[in-house]
């Protein structure tokens, strides 16, 4: 066995171990005050010290990302203006392995006197901080994983387990969806996935030339290059706004290809749509429209056009820009 594997299963047996000490009681008291957090939509304010700090940060970033209002507050600014960002309503989660770290026992008071629910994660559960927390998690470990049983290891890996534990149990007890997930990630694979919809993707009709039955193939060669987006849309003779066809370069050059030369001269953009193309709904996700392009069998689809409930174009719809999205 290499040292480093001795020392990863040294941090697992301290999981292990700190899963064993924690109180029920304690958690399900814990898991009760983040419920009020989020329906009071007030604050999880998350503060510890150094390498508790560190870990503090990580925790006020899970729950930020599944929907809870965490911050981190540094303790030491906190006696110096920055406890003004506490109230009432919220509730703190108290990083300390020993429970005795005098920046975090200096701002408890000030925290009780304004009625901010506590909660202790510590490495000592009758230490000073725990005796003033209404909720106490045992975080303790038998030794660090350094060999000097100084810097912080195995301590630092059970608070940031227990973070994530907590705010995993949350989230199960919420009933948190991928849906509920992906608005606080929109910038992710998963966020695109599950937010962006048809019209947030496509090239605009106001971009876009619209062209007639009997515009004539020239015409119909120059507003496909001057549009640039790879199609032109024919209007409905009755309803202008409405499509009545679509004509794709692919389609321009299928047309090109049955017609013999000498007729191109008397081709018009009807002769070239492709007739009552499939469109789909402003609303439809992005990702869901790129499934009707990838799987459609009649022929392969790069456009599709995004019209309203009237079925009037709203736009054009480019496999291209779902690729450029990262959807495919």
């Amino acid at each position: 066995m290499s040292a480093l594997t001795r020392c990863l299963q040294e941090e697992a047996a301290a999981i292990a171990a700190a899963a064993g000490r924690l109180s029920n009681e304690e958690v399900e008291a814990a898991l009760v005050l983040l419920d009020q957090c989020a329906d009071r939509r007030s604050k999880l304010v998350i503060s510890g010290v150094g390498k508790s700090g560190i870990v503090a940060r990580k925790i006020a970033a899970t729950f930020s990302s599944i929907g809870v209002m965490a911050i981190y507050l540094n303790p030491l600014d906190a006696l110096h203006g920055d406890l003004g960002v506490v109230a009432n309503d919220d509730v703190t989660l108290l990083l300390s392995n020993s429970g005795e770290t005098q920046e975090l026992l200096d701002i408890l008071p000030h925290l009780k006197r304004r009625g901010t629910r506590r909660i202790a994660l510590v490495g000592r559960v009758h230490s000073s901080l725990a005796r003033g927390s209404d909720v106490v998690l045992d975080g303790s470990v038998d030794r660090e994983v350094c060999p000097l049983n100084l810097a912080p290891t195995a301590s630092t890996a059970v608070a940031m387990a227990i973070g994530d534990a907590l705010a995993a149990v949350w989230m199960e007890r919420r009933g948190i969806s991928p849906q509920d997930f992906a608005l606080n990630h929109p910038a992710g694979a998963l966020g695109k996935q599950l937010t962006l919809s048809a019209s947030d993707l496509m090239v605009p009709a106001t971009r876009l030339t619209a062209l007639e039955r009997l515009t004539a193939l020239t015409e119909v060669i120059t507003t496909l290059t001057s549009d640039g987006v790879g199609a032109g849309w024919i209007r409905d003779d009755n309803t202008p706004d409405k499509i009545a066809g679509l004509i794709t370069d692919g389609d321009l050059r299928r047309a090109l290809q049955q017609h013999p030369p000498e007729t191109w001269g008397s081709l018009t953009a009807g002769d070239l749509m492709t007739a009552d193309p499939i469109t789909v709904p402003s609303h439809l996700l992005a990702v869901e429209a790129l499934k009707q392009m990838e799987r459609n069998h009649r022929k392969e689809i790069g456009i599709l056009p995004v019209v309203d409930a009237e079925k009037r174009l709203l736009g054009l719809l480019r496999l291209h820009d779902l690729v450029q999205a990262g959807l495919a």
